[in-house]
């Protein structure tokens, strides 16, 4: 790699799918406040909702587990529409 064509603060980070708990480290500038021991090192998290390991195209599963609701509420809201 070239010297000095990336920022200082690049460097290791854990990125953790919160839907499944699975973690991987790569190279990142994300800004990170919390830090966590992986694989006996200390690294900054940055915690993501989902990930090649829970999304449904890479896993073969139909359904997503929608943590914010947002299905339920757009389903309650055109509920009235869809009995017409």
């Amino acid at each position: 790699m070239k010297k000095g064509i990336h920022p200082d603060n690049y460097r290791p980070v854990i990125f953790k799918d919160m839907s499944n708990g699975d973690m991987f480290l790569s190279r990142s500038t994300c800004k990170a406040t919390e830090t966590e021991v992986f694989e006996g090192q200390e690294y900054p998290v940055v915690k993501i909702e989902i990930s090649s390991t829970s999304h449904p195209f890479y896993t073969g599963k139909a359904k997503l587990v929608d943590t914010a609701g947002r299905v339920d509420k757009f389903m309650n809201r055109y509920a009235v529409l869809k009995k017409k």
